[in-house]
């Protein structure tokens, strides 16, 4: 029976934009606000004259750099559903901050540079997206540049993932001389019978222009062009490449669009198919791998936490995945983990770096619950009948570095800053005994997490602080007991991480487990998530 629950949860849209750095992620993002009216035009990403940068980048790194350093939600509603929209870093150095974002959506866009085809990080997010069965939609994006061969590109993503692209939407004109495309499935309830030709909008800031063309206009304007987008589809079809829903819901095909998202080509009809196949929010399994059904009681999990977001706002804001039952802003709600309740009085929605009251909130919503210090990420909050979900894994760091604070008389801002960043998971936060509580160790997937945390550390906490490298490459978890006999053994160190209580041991190298494993049969070394190639 339809609850007023499962109506508005039929009606949400929640996904994830992810890519290889300079891919374009931060401009489509961009571009499908434009196109969900949420935005009345686009800017580049560092802003040109009068515009102002992308919506979704917020942080002074971000705007100087042109880079998405951490990740954030929009949402807006398009046609009839409500569409939730997180815009992911791009940088492998923030995966982990990717990985956590793709623990909230329940689908995900795919953008490949249509001249450089697979990257290692598209390779890696793909895999992630088949490990937790998110649903991917592909985008190949800057068309209207000279690119690979359309069929090359999707045969290199069948033979490098494993998953099939099935065209939804096929190019009139080779990478660089973007005419157009040929739908061959209905987008948006229609499918156009000759193409859709595409025309670039006057400084594009307020989307292309488009124009549906009959199979002999198309052919007057385009003949060879259009004969051979058309031959080329129909190949598509002979090879088993249509779109099917069953296969992409499942994660072994991935529905294919091209086009231009700096220019907005393609862009309507990418915003138009998430909302004709994207899966809406369905019942998500608990730590014991029990269905929360949708029409519980309220629950959620935090996937990320952020501090000083605004300047308007120097607060700390928990990111909340709505999972099941309606949030109504001022209910009390329990943190599974510890057992105590707070209440939600400071409940927001957030449009990049702005924000609005959330009043309620339905399964796939994102929800910003204001200076929740007690919430961490990963943390359940629930009303009614208990639920606790999965906790979030932390990623196998590649880098460390001992920060220290250059004044020294700063040190309780400096303490307060450290435990800001590692709640909100920047960096992981460790410390041991042959460094003692003065210095942290922080440990990274990436040295870019590094400048990421002196410059918050300067910016927001009036903290200049440097970092001491240090020569550990990977690290992995132990135990009390593994910990005691590591203590004093060369060439590596034992750390504590406050977050969990976990002890983790930093190592110079993979040769260097099999010698500790040769002198201490038995030990606890055991790998953590990758997030590169520990």
């Amino acid at each position: 029976m339809s609850t007023q629950v499962t109506q508005e949860a039929a009606r949400r849209r929640t996904f994830a934009v992810i890519s290889h750095p300079d891919a374009g992620k931060s401009t489509i993002t961009e571009a499908l606000a434009l196109y969900g009216h949420a935005i009345q035009s686009a800017g580049a990403v560092h802003g040109k004259g009068d515009r102002k940068g992308v919506v979704s980048d917020w942080m002074s790194m971000e705007k100087d750099r042109g880079i998405s350093i951490t990740s954030a939600a929009l949402q807006f509603e398009y046609r009839d559903c409500v569409v939730n929209l997180l815009d992911t870093p791009g940088h492998a150095d923030f995966s982990e901050d990717t990985y956590r974002v793709l623990t909230a959506v329940d689908a995900a866009v795919m953008l490949l540079d249509a001249a450089k085809g697979m990257e290692p990080q598209t390779l890696k997010l793909f895999e992630v997206c088949r490990a937790r069965r998110i649903p991917v939609i592909t985008f190949i994006n800057k068309w209207d540049r000279p690119a690979k061969d359309a069929l090359e590109l999707l045969e290199e993503v069948e033979e490098r993932i494993g998953i099939k692209p099935t065209p939804v939407t096929w190019p009139v004109g080779i990478g660089g001389e973007f005419r157009g495309v040929v739908e061959r499935i209905a987008i948006g309830g229609k499918k156009s019978e000759g193409m859709v030709r595409y025309e670039r909008d006057s400084g594009g800031v307020t989307g292309a222009k488009m124009e549906v063309l009959g199979e002999d206009e198309a052919r007057e304007q385009f003949g060879d062009e259009y004969a051979r987008a058309c031959e080329e589809s129909e190949l598509l079809g002979e090879v088993e490449a249509d779109f099917d829903r069953t296969s992409f819901l499942s994660g072994d095909t991935t529905p294919t669009l091209f086009g231009a998202a700096l220019v907005h080509f393609g862009v309507g009809q990418l915003m138009d198919l998430l909302v004709d196949i994207a899966p809406a929010p369905f019942a998500r399994e608990d730590v014991e791998e029990k269905p929360r059904e949708l029409d519980t009681g309220f629950s959620g999990f935090v996937f990320k936490s952020q501090a000083n977001m605004n300047s308007s706002h120097r607060d700390q804001l928990a990111f909340v995945r709505v999972c099941s039952g309606k949030f109504d802003r001022g209910m009390q709600v329990t943190q599974a983990q510890s057992g105590k309740t707070m209440s939600t009085k400071y409940a927001q929605t957030m449009f990049g770096s702005s924000r609005g009251t959330a009043e309620d909130a339905w399964p796939g919503d994102i929800v910003g619950l204001v200076n929740a210090t007690g919430l961490s990420v990963g943390d359940t909050i629930y009303e009614g009948s208990k639920v606790e979900f999965p906790p979030l894994p932390a990623f196998a760091p590649e880098h460390f570095g001992a920060v220290e604070m250059r004044d020294t008389s700063k040190a309780k801002r400096f303490r307060k800053g450290i435990a800001q960043l590692d709640a909100e998971g920047v960096v992981q936060v460790l410390y041991s005994e042959r460094r003692g509580d003065g210095i942290p160790v922080l440990a990274a997937v990436g040295p870019l997490q590094f400048e990421v945390t002196l410059a918050r550390l300067k910016d927001e906490f009036g903290v200049p602080a440097e970092i001491n490298h240090l020569p550990y490459q990977l690290a992995r978890l132990t135990d009390s007991d593994g910990a005691k006999k590591l203590m004093t053994a060369p060439g590596i160190e034992v750390f504590t991480r406050p977050r969990d209580g976990a002890y983790l041991v930093g190592l110079p190298n993979k040769y260097r487990i099999q010698t500790l494993l040769s002198d201490h049969p038995g030990i606890k070394l055991e790998a953590l998530l990758a997030g590169g190639q520990n």
